[in-house]
């Protein structure tokens, strides 16, 4: 029989690449879950592609028309928090467990290190004060996570990949609200991710 590929993150483009490369005759559906699968744009200010151009490999040398009449391909976005834009007249306080994760690049505050997770920038905040601004702060931050991703900070997404960059032109696309990228910093209750048991009969 068929066999399912079902890929989370980056899996899903490798997943992409392996048939690509063995072919797909053996499979009949491509499932993928937060899977990054366009490239940045390129000529944003900030934006680094930190996939070193595998993505535009992928794009080029991977193309859904390939498979699409054969492998039933679904692609998985989670809607979990909306991105801000961080603008050169904010200023934000951050321990620095969290900072070795940020940089600045032209201005722009760029997220360099995938653990810098959700869980990370609520623990930094240890006042009354810093709580209450805590949301802003995480959606900052998050928002320059996808700012990498997609060229623009201010979209939702998974927590890590933004919705747009999750779907793809022809496979079926859907978006489970609520939903945090990785298993790392999430919950059941209330930051389920898409491996959560409350989450799975979604997809």
């Amino acid at each position: 029989g068929k066999i399912s590929l079902i890929g989370h993150s980056a899996g899903g483009w490798l997943a992409r690449v392996y048939m690509a490369e063995y072919g797909f005759n053996g499979v009949s559906l491509l499932l993928t879950l937060g899977t990054p699968h366009l490239p940045p744009p390129k000529g944003v200010s900030g934006v680094i592609d930190q996939t070193r151009g595998l993505l535009n490999y992928v794009e080029k040398y991977c193309p859904v028309s390939s498979y699409a009449s054969q492998v039933n391909f679904v692609c998985i976005a989670g809607r979990y928090l909306k991105g801000e834009s961080f603008f050169k007249n904010q200023s934000i306080k951050l321990s620095s467990s969290t900072t070795e994760g940020v940089a600045r690049v032209d201005g722009n505050l760029v997220v360099t290190r995938k653990e810098v997770t959700l869980e990370a920038i609520d623990k930094d905040m240890d006042t009354d004060s810093d709580q209450l601004n805590s949301s802003r702060l995480r959606e900052l931050i998050v928002g320059q996570g996808y700012k990498q991703v997609c060229g623009k900070a201010n979209v939702w997404g998974d927590g890590v990949v933004p919705e747009v960059s999750a779907h793809l032109e022809g496979a079926k696309n859907i978006t489970i609200e609520g939903v945090y990228h990785s298993p790392v910093g999430s919950d059941d209750i209330s930051r389920p991710w898409y491996g959560s048991n409350k989450i799975l009969d979604n997809w």
